[in-house]
């Protein structure tokens, strides 16, 4: 379902059960591992949005094969090297994607040009350009924001590098970046952080440390190749966790294979608090990292304080988590999240703005929001092309006044293209409404 805008809602139950797409993160790890491996790589549950095939044609340019295999597997096939693309990699809106290839390709002796559209082109780089430029790498960026440039240059150093903001992404690019130095590359991090990266390298044969200081890579380093299975994507299951505890019926929504990495999940915990009921059935692994599925009942929801230690383990989902808040008893404050300054939106401003044309009393806060509960009425939101905005309105007008017109949701594609179709799978009634027509 590709349109400008929706219309959402409202519904009297959601029910049923979805295997939301593969994990975002993971998949984005894929290509990049998968272009610098020992051997080719085999991955199940690649995730097809936009984003990742960015990067799939990203890799693609740096001059490895990528093929699709019978049962939605991609198989990965590594150069003897990187080559130097001919044209601008174009990352579209992915942020994850330009800043994690920045690591990859610091010492790789490759000219290159990194770039994306409007929106990522406004997203800063140099925090993660300076710790790669202390490794000895040749990277310039426009102003501290893409297009980002590299160019060939000397071996890199190994780095001992403290984080001044903890960032997954940072982490992520200089670990990445420690696989061309020779010996050890170590980030400390100030609070835990997504540790992606670190469990797929120790997956692919790398020699890692981790722990909640932070991580470190021995280098230099080929990962191998191999078999992996994508678990589904958390970030994606959020709406549908939200959607249960909000709107289902009589029995549970049941959500399959959803990945549970530690450094991802603090929205169950906050959920958990706020007085949800989620249930974690036949947990296992895949890909190093931790799996169950889920069954989330619906549950009345009351305001909290959020624990800043569960901040940044939550940092993607607070545009649901804002919603769901919205429709709790009491109010929730959020502290602590001034990164939702940069994401792919001001999610601060976007959100408060978003949640009062829907008569939610917000105050705004430079690192957060105060959101009183009790209602979400009728009006229109504008999205700011933000994908996580525009699928956290969606689930919330199941339990709106009246409906809700949901401007701007074409980058929903990016993370989760099939979310609409998911959404109206399980009761939601989401209707696509064309360029043009009036609210």
């Amino acid at each position: 379902m590709s349109a400008a805008s929706w219309q959402v809602g409202p519904c009297d139950a959601l029910q049923g059960s979805v295997r939301v797409p593969g994990d975002k993160s993971v998949s984005h790890r894929v290509m990049l591992l998968g272009a610098i491996g020992s051997a080719p790589l085999e991955a199940e549950g690649f995730l097809r949005s936009e984003d990742c095939l960015a990067t799939r044609r990203a890799v693609e340019m740096l001059g490895a094969v990528v093929a699709d295999l019978p049962g939605g597997v991609v198989r990965v096939t590594p150069p003897e090297r990187l080559a130097s693309p001919a044209a601008a990699l174009d990352f579209g809106n992915s942020g994850t994607g330009i800043r994690l290839m920045m690591g990859l390709l610091a010492g790789r002796q490759v000219a290159a040009v990194l770039s994306g559209d409007e929106s990522l082109r406004r997203r800063p780089m140099e925090r993660v350009a300076r710790p790669l430029r202390d490794m000895g790498a040749q990277i310039e960026t426009s102003g501290g924001f893409p297009p980002v440039t590299l160019s060939p240059g000397g071996r890199l150093a190994a780095l001992d590098f403290a984080m001044p903001v903890a960032s997954a992404q940072v982490k992520s690019a200089v670990l990445l970046a420690g696989l061309s130095a020779a010996g050890r590359t170590v980030v400390r991090q100030p609070a835990v952080t997504r540790d992606h990266t670190e469990r797929m390298l120790a997956a692919l044969g790398c020699r890692v440390e981790r722990g909640d200081w932070g991580a470190a890579v021995h280098g230099p380093c080929r990962p191998c190749g191999g078999r992996v299975v994508v678990p589904g994507d958390f970030s994606s299951a959020a709406f549908f966790i939200v959607a249960g505890l909000l709107a289902a019926g009589d029995a549970p929504l049941e959500l399959a294979g959803v990945g549970l990495n530690p450094t991802r999940t603090g929205l169950l915990d906050i959920l958990r608090l706020m007085g949800g009921r989620i249930e974690l059935l036949d947990e296992r692994e895949a890909c190093g990292e931790p799996v169950a599925d889920l069954r989330v009942w619906r549950s009345e929801l009351k305001g909290i304080d959020v624990p800043p230690e569960l901040v940044p383990l939550a940092i993607d989902e607070f545009p649901v988590l804002f919603v769901a808040a919205a429709l709790a008893e009491g109010v929730t404050r959020v502290r602590g999240a001034e990164e939702l300054r940069v994401k792919e939106s001001d999610r601060i401003g976007v959100m408060a703005r978003a949640l009062q044309a829907t008569n939610v009393r917000v105050t705004e806060h430079p690192d957060g929001l105060d959101v009183r509960g009790g209602r979400l009425g009728s009006g229109t939101v504008d999205s700011a092309g933000d994908h996580r905005v525009a699928m956290a309105f969606a689930v919330g007008a199941a339990r709106a006044e009246g409906p809700i017109r949901i401007n701007d949701v074409a980058n929903v594609a990016t993370s989760y293209p099939g979310f609409a179709a998911d959404a109206a799978r399980l009761g939601l009634p989401i209707e696509a409404v064309p360029p043009g027509r009036a609210a």
